[in-house]
């Protein structure tokens, strides 16, 4: 993780007053409704509520919620009672109380559409150990369950510390291991996530694999930046997710999306620490990949080791098309755009291969802010399989530290309109002189 640096107040000064028009039209009242957030709904509720066959407590079903004894099992009875049910149900872990929860295995189709009230805490065992002769990469996993809601206010803690500790990336003489993703969805439909807080993944915090018409909001997704591979949320293979309204702040991608997702929307996301909003990677292992319909609207990211960014391996093979980031704010953000088909996360260097996810019609449109690096935009892409339809506007990006900021282009082709800065460089044209006209007019006039 980059050192933190700290942005001179004339730089602010610059980058605020080109800014001031993008914050009023499109993000209204930015600090007010993301500190709205930070607060999450009042877990439960002092009103006693009498039973009901349509809500389950998991203390009627055996669950201490003393932290220390495993509640896995009142939970697992609760949820079948539940899914044999027909109509709507509802499954309360109340607040007050944490339950200590082993690795679960909770399975659909459910006759009734549930409803899990997470209004106390839920904790994972602390010793990987407890993982012993099971998955892995799994600790609360739902598959093939429809019409399902998470809510309540509540936490759900990885508690991850030793996972981490044992990772190869945390030690390189460690061995490199699965990890779990601290929540995974996998083949669901109709799902709504909201309003919870998820601290400390083993691994991944949230994972929606070939799942259908998800909504997730209100989240607070949080671990240490120095936390290895601990993405906020990942979406592979999902059609019909929208993400929006939540905080993210961890060691890898706040958000990452991957093979063969479309329809997705990014909606309103505060990012920071962490490696950004990430469309990949793409392509690994000389795999086919493709992802496509993408929106980004409505960012702030701060601190953050990229900004937005499209990655892929080379020797893959498919597509990375029509994706659009827009009203994005960025304060202290490395590599603020960024295209990366020579994307290597290995100890050994990749080879050279000359296959490659295909890159086009990409927008990155009102997007400003602070960079760390001198490159604020790079467009590194494939020889034989170059970027194109790479469109760019009303974007100004200065240095944190006072000095200049550049854009890099290789194999890119694409279009630029209105002010763009650090200028476009797909090609030299007519279009870096207006840019350059304009730029010069924006600094003179400020």
């Amino acid at each position: 993780m980059n050192k933190l640096r700290s942005c001179s107040f004339s730089t602010y000064l610059i980058v605020y007053i080109h800014t001031f028009t993008f914050l009023t039209s499109n993000l209204p009242c930015i600090q007010a409704a993301f500190d709205s957030l930070l607060q999450l709904p009042l877990s439960g509720s002092t009103r006693t509520r009498p039973r009901s066959r349509r809500v389950l407590f998991v203390g009627d079903f055996g669950a201490q919620g003393d932290g220390v004894h495993d509640d896995a099992k009142a939970f697992k009875d609760a949820w079948e009672l539940a899914c044999s049910f027909s109509g709507r149900i509802r499954i309360v872990i109340p607040a007050g109380n944490t339950f200590h929860i082993h690795p679960i295995d909770i399975a659909g189709p459910c006759r009734s559409k549930i409803t899990l009230q997470i209004s106390g805490t839920i904790v994972a065992p602390k010793d990987p150990d407890a993982w012993h002769g099971l998955n892995p990469r799994k600790w609360l996993y739902f598959h093939r369950v429809n019409h399902l809601t998470l809510d309540g206010g509540g936490t759900i803690n990885g508690m991850g510390q030793e996972w981490w500790a044992r990772s190869c990336k945390t030690n390189s003489t460690n061995p490199c291991k699965h990890a779990p993703t601290a929540i995974t969805f996998h083949r669901c439909k109709y799902l709504n996530v909201k309003n919870l807080m998820v601290l400390n993944s083993q691994q991944m915090h949230m994972s929606f694999s070939h799942c259908l018409r998800v909504v997730v909001s209100r989240l607070k997704v949080i671990a240490p930046a120095r936390s290895p591979n601990t993405d906020g949320i990942h979406i592979s293979a999902s059609k019909g997710v929208e993400v929006r309204d939540s905080i993210i702040r961890t060691g890898d991608d706040c958000i990452s999306i991957v093979s063969n997702s479309s329809r997705i929307r990014i909606i309103n996301i505060i990012c920071g620490p962490g490696h950004g909003i990430s469309i990949g990677s793409l392509g690994k292992s000389n795999s086919w990949s493709q992802v496509h319909d993408v929106m980004v609207d409505g960012a702030f990211l701060f601190n953050t080791d990229n900004g937005v960014r499209i990655k892929t391996w080379q020797g893959g093979s498919g597509f990375a098309s029509d994706i659009s980031f827009q009203n994005v704010l960025m304060e202290n953000v490395s590599n603020p755009i960024i295209i990366d088909q020579y994307y290597c996360d290995s100890r050994m260097p990749c080879a050279n291969q000359t296959l490659a996810v295909k890159v086009e019609n990409i927008s990155f449109m009102h997007i400003k802010g602070t960079s760390a690096t001198e490159e604020a935009i790079k467009f590194a892409c494939s020889n034989d399989y170059p970027c194109e339809g790479l469109y760019l506007e009303d974007i100004l990006l200065v240095s944190c530290s006072g000095g200049t900021t550049k854009s890099f282009c290789w194999k890119a082709y694409g279009s630029s309109l209105g002010l763009v800065y650090p200028p476009a460089c797909f090609s030299c044209s007519e279009s870096f002189i207006k840019q350059k006209v304009l730029l010069d007019s924006a600094i003179d006039s400020s």
